[in-house]
This record gives C-alpha cells, sequence and structure tokens, in this order.
C-alpha cells in the first residue's frame, strides 16, 4: 500500500509541475484606441504599460495600455515637420528619429521637451530603424551614404551618437538601405545585432557593434520595391524575415525566411505559401519560437509552427505591432493604433 502510495503522489506531483500547452491563436480582436490623420509606422513599449509611438507630420505620444488613454505632441524643427519612422526606449527616456535629411534623433529631455541630440544633413540621408541593446547601448540604420550602409551608435545611453566609418563596415551595394516600414529591420539578442536590408543581405555584429559581417539570405531582392523588411529573433538562435514586394503583395515567391543557428544559414520556409507581402513580423512571446504573427496593408497573419505554415486572422491593415505579452499586441497603420487581443 506504501508503495502504491508513493507512485501516486509521484504522478500528482508530476502533473502539477506541467504547464498545459498553449493553445493556437484562432481568431484576433481589432479594438481602434487612437485615431488621427497621421501615418504611424513605428511603436514601442517603453514598460509595462506605456507603448510610446512617433509618425508624420510630427506627431509623436503614448498610449496608456491600462486605461488606452492618449497623449500626442507635435515636433518641429525650424520650418519642418519631421516624419518619424524609427524609435527606441530605454528605462530612462523615449527616442524618436526622422527620414531624410536633415535626419533628426531626440530623446526625452530633462525639461520635459524633446531633446535633439544627433543631426545628419547630406544627399541619400534617409534612416530606417532604430534598437537599443540595454539602457546605454543602442543602434540606428540609415541608407547606404559615400558608398556604406549608415549606421549610428550610442554607448552613454543616447547622449551621443557617433557615425560609423566605411572602413569599419562590410562593403556596400550601390543603392542598398533599409526599408524605412516599421521599424523592425533591426533585432537585437544579447550582444547581437542582425539589420535586414534592400539587398536580402543581413549585415551582423556579436559584440554590439564593434565588428561585422554579412549574412546571405535566399529571400527576394531582385525589384528595387523587394527585400527584407522585417526581421525578429526569439532568442540568440532563432530568427525570421519577412519580406516581398508592396507593389505586388500577393506573390508569396521567395520571400520568407528562418534561421535556426543565429543566421549563420538562412532557409526559405513556406515559399510559394501564404502570407505574401508583409512589413512587419514578430515573434510571441513565450511561444518556444514557434508562434509568429505578421502584419502589412494585406491584413494579419499568424504561424503556430515556426513559420511553416499560416492563417489568416484578420484583413484589418497595419505597417506594424508590438507584442505587450502572449496574448495582447498593439499595432498602428493610416491614422490608427489598436489594441490586438489573440484567442
Amino acid at each position: 500500500m506504501r508503495s502504491i502510495l508513493s507512485l501516486f503522489a509521484v504522478l500528482v506531483l508530476f502533473s502539477c509541475a506541467e504547464e498545459p500547452k498553449k493553445q493556437p491563436f484562432q481568431s484576433v480582436n481589432v479594438t481602434a484606441v487612437f485615431e488621427d490623420s497621421v501615418s504611424i509606422r513605428a511603436i514601442t513599449f517603453l514598460d509595462g504599460r506605456t507603448l510610446a509611438f512617433a509618425g508624420s507630420n510630427g506627431v509623436y505620444g503614448t498610449v496608456d495600455v491600462n486605461s488606452n488613454k492618449v497623449r500626442t505632441n507635435i515636433q518641429s524643427y525650424d520650418s519642418i515637420t519631421p516624419s518619424f519612422r524609427a524609435v527606441g526606449g530605454t528605462s530612462e527616456d523615449f527616442f524618436m528619429l526622422s527620414i531624410e535629411s536633415p535626419a533628426l534623433l531626440y530623446k526625452t529631455g530633462d525639461t520635459g521637451k524633446m531633446e535633439l541630440v544627433y543631426t545628419e544633413e547630406g544627399e541619400g540621408v534617409f534612416y530606417d530603424s532604430l534598437a537599443f541593446w540595454n539602457d546605454t547601448e543602442g543602434i540606428a540604420v540609415g541608407d547606404t551614404v559615400n558608398g556604406c550602409l549608415s549606421i549610428i551608435i550610442t554607448r552613454d545611453g543616447g547622449v551621443t551618437w557617433t557615425k560609423l566609418a566605411c572602413s569599419d563596415l562590410p562593403k556596400g551595394i550601390e543603392g542598398e538601405g533599409a526599408f524605412a516600414a516599421s521599424n523592425s529591420n533591426i533585432a537585437v539578442q544579447g550582444n547581437k545585432v542582425w539589420i535586414g536590408t534592400t539587398e536580402g543581405r543581413i549585415y551582423y555584429s556579436a559584440d554590439k557593434g564593434a565588428t561585422w559581417g554579412i549574412q546571405e539570405t535566399p529571400i527576394t531582392s531582385d525589384e528595387p520595391t523587394q527585400g527584407i523588411y522585417s526581421i525578429d529573433f526569439y532568442d540568440e538562435n532563432v530568427g525570421f524575415a519577412i519580406g516581398g514586394d508592396y507593389t505586388k503583395p500577393s506573390s508569396s515567391v521567395k520571400n520568407k525566411i528562418k534561421t535556426v543557428d543565429g543566421g549563420k544559414s538562412w532557409q526559405l520556409i513556406a515559399d510559394g505559401q501564404e502570407p505574401g507581402y508583409k512589413s512587419c513580423v514578430q515573434f510571441v512571446p513565450n511561444s518556444g519560437g514557434e508562434a509568429l504573427v505578421a502584419t502589412g496593408f494585406t491584413g494579419i497573419s499568424y504561424s503556430s509552427d515556426g513559420g511553416a505554415s499560416w492563417k489568416g486572422l484578420s484583413e484589418e491593415p497595419f505597417f506594424t505591432l508590438r507584442f505587450l505579452n502572449d496574448s495582447t499586441a498593439y499595432a498602428a497603420g493610416s491614422g490608427r493604433i489598436a489594441k490586438l487581443e489573440f484567442k
């Protein structure tokens, strides 16, 4: 009897230790939280309760995710109202970076106003994306200028930024850049960073931008409107990138790639299958790298098997999204920000 009771106790403990497997999403509920005549391609969570954003016409602001209360402001520079397509954040500050010349990078100031911390002028200047490794080190990427991709880095929490010399970067391809479509062509994990380009290449650094190499991929990049639009890594090994052609959004040939070895090799996945063009892809948190959501003006698609197969969850159009937790995300697009609840 004692041995039977012992076995029963072990089985009970084992069953309690097993976590129920999370079921795949079947639907998504979309609730608008902000609507205005602004195009928003860049959002980021500053903490567990604040979503920050910046967009066209100098508009930027925050959304309180508990109350959905929105605060907005307009940033101007002389007679210019900048268009922002890149944002980032640390535990102390919010950053936003404009496209085109002059490039204007702002951070939260001590006076309650945004403080200009970096500017760059010149032919071809066009910044696309921004990310932080930690509270002191961050990176932004822009199109090719003077023969190499434009990369600026901060090592002091965003107070100062330094542009990398072409001699410190891999040889560029004429016209190579990054798509300023969703602030998601930079992915960071640990000390590593991956940057997806319009040429379907990935700039890779294992030491926070001190040294660089190139990872080649099979994603299509034959036309100027093709290449890597969005890249995300679940951890330092498992990554996914998506692209396509926004002028031919239904085309799904050679537009999705995956790596399981940190980008040493990339393979086409779900080739010729839905979805076609998407501007943003993100791993679902706590999914073991198996669940992904991709969005674009063509709607929201979901994969529960690491990108091998996909299903459309909604035709609602968005440019970009970020997850708050493993079932809630916020998305932004033309004229709005919305809360996405996956079920």
